[in-house]
């Protein structure tokens, strides 16, 4: 690997971005959940299983996961999970898709806190994958109920 790779890889694996992957044992996964899914990245193998609950207005009440994944997947799920209590379902779906967009050049971070942590994953395509892992599994809790 040569010097500039090494860079890229301190810049990407941040200290901010290393004590978000801690933060998921905040939201462990509970079978009980009515909205589950689990997703599988093609490219790194990481999985995430995730289960929600939605409250009686309609939105995220509770959150859990279990993830395999790289410290930028894991970062992922941290940031989705903490920001996640008291969302609608359509904007956890709305940040899923901007995200894949962004990842594909075609827009901007999406609005969700503390996503700007996962800029520097942009030029790591290798880690989209993992990147994309927990938002694809929440979409798909959210299709697999009524929400």
């Amino acid at each position: 690997m040569n010097t500039t790779n090494k860079a890229g890889a301190v810049r990407l694996y941040s200290p901010q971005l290393l004590a978000l992957a801690t933060q998921l044992a905040a939201f462990p996964f509970d079978e009980s959940l009515p909205l589950q899914a689990e997703a599988r990245s093609r490219s790194c193998g990481s999985v995430i299983t995730l289960g929600l609950a939605l409250g009686d207005d309609g939105r995220i009440a509770q959150i859990g996961m279990q993830v395999s994944a790289c410290a930028v997947g894991q970062a992922s799920a941290a940031l989705l999970a903490q920001a996640a209590h008291g969302a609608e379902p359509a904007r956890l779906r709305q940040t899923a898709d901007g995200l894949a967009a962004w990842l594909a050049g075609e827009g901007d971070l999406p609005d969700w806190p503390g996503l700007d942590a996962l800029a520097p994953a942009l030029l790591h395509p290798g880690r989209h994958g993992a990147l994309l892992l927990p938002w694809n599994a929440a979409a798909r809790a959210l299709s697999s109920g009524t929400a």
